[in-house]
């Protein structure tokens, strides 16, 4: 390929806007593991420590898993005292939405 066309080539894949980030449900869990698993359940098996906190394999028998992403990155807060308000950004909360999904029960 002639350095010319190899260089229109290379602007015009520029312009195709950036390139977005595969998501990563093993970081989600990590993540989740970090800031979540002191209360809940948060993997395929196991019960949640606290009472009041659901297991998260089980959360998209309630809603869509997908309805948390605003709440994850805009600062999840429960109706109970003893959880703290957690925020993530972008990246986190697709990582975090992709390993919920992987982990739901039907």
């Amino acid at each position: 390929m002639p350095p010319r066309v190899a260089l229109v080539a290379l602007l015009l894949a520029g312009l195709s806007g950036p390139a977005v980030a595969a998501e990563n449900p093993k970081r989600g869990e990590d993540l989740l593991k970090r800031d979540c698993a002191s209360c809940h359940a948060v993997g395929r098996t196991g019960e949640s420590t606290h009472k009041f906190a659901p297991a998260f394999r089980t959360l998209g028998q309630r809603y869509p898993v997908e309805s948390l992403e605003e709440a994850l990155g805009e600062g999840i807060m429960s109706g109970h005292p003893d959880m703290p308000e957690f925020k993530f950004d972008a990246d986190d909360v697709g990582d975090i939405i992709a390993y919920l999904k992987s982990i739901q029960q039907r």
